[in-house]
């Protein structure tokens, strides 16, 4: 029963209700896949393509095949049928193979459309910036995928890393994000901070990790956020965050689909 003060809200009850189907979900998992989908499907904004209006003209609008895929992957049902992927792996009927596979092109595409969508955020915003600036780093030529030209907190420039997208379902991250929300997204994270840690003085820099699941790290969300309040403060729309997040979110789902279909060969493409 809720707190005796919050006894007269809705919310408060159908917070414990909520509360209790989702560990009766998470105790009644069967593998760690499931565990990790659970962990995923309950974290903020992983369902933010749920929300989004269906508009085409703004990248807002999925395909049928698109949703259905993306539905599955939620629910754990049954996405295919078991087959041998193109790159000689076994295929099981989630059909998770496709979004880590090594021989999945559309793995480069998704990321680069997720990285165009805040990029041009940045640019609703009029936050002046370059893209893969050179020199910022003289020891070995590394580059960070941009950098704003004026100081963007603490009287320091924003270095941003382009979008990266680990998979949850990978072998090599299965095992944490089974038993840990966002693992996978804090891991790659990390390992690109140290990977631009000469950045640390003289740039603020934001790794953005959002793994197939759509969980995010706390770095992706805090600078979505603030590109957001920044871009609300030029167009006046308050909502130009929830728009952002929606519009990475979709991009993700559907690139989630092209990587999914991706690892049929052409013959059993035409036979499905």
């Amino acid at each position: 029963m809720p707190a005796s003060n919050k006894q007269h809200t809705q919310k408060a009850w159908d917070k414990l209700m909520a509360t209790k189907h989702a560990s009766l979900l998470q105790s009644r998992a069967q593998c760690d896949m499931d565990e990790a989908r659970l962990l995923a499907a309950a974290s903020s904004h992983s369902g933010d393509w749920l929300h989004a209006p269906p508009i085409a003209s703004i990248g807002l609008r999925l395909s049928d095949e698109a949703v259905r895929l993306a539905v599955v992957k939620r629910l754990g049902c049954k996405a295919c049928e078991p087959h041998t992927c193109i790159c000689g792996k076994p295929v099981d009927a989630r059909g998770l193979h496709g979004l880590s596979c090594h021989k999945s092109s559309p793995r480069q595409q998704r990321h680069s459309s997720m990285n165009d969508i805040l990029w041009r955020a940045m640019k609703r915003a009029q936050i002046l910036a370059t893209k893969e600036p050179a020199n910022l780093i003289l020891q070995n030529g590394k580059r960070p995928d941009g950098s704003t030209l004026i100081p963007w907190s603490r009287g320091k420039p924003m270095a941003c890393m382009d979008v990266t997208v680990p998979d949850t379902y990978a072998e090599s991250h299965i095992g944490d994000t089974a038993t840990e929300t966002g693992a996978a997204a804090n891991k790659t994270a990390a390992n690109t901070i140290d990977k631009y840690d000469e950045l640390a003085s003289t740039h603020i820099f934001y790794p953005v990790a959002i793994v197939t699941g759509g969980i995010w790290n706390h770095w992706a969300v805090e600078v979505v956020h603030e590109i957001g309040r920044r871009a609300s403060l030029i167009t006046g729309e308050p909502r130009e965050f929830t728009f952002l997040f929606q519009q990475l979110s979709i991009a993700l789902q559907r690139g989630n689909a092209v990587a999914f279909l991706n690892d049929y060969s052409p013959l059993q493409s035409y036979l499905a």
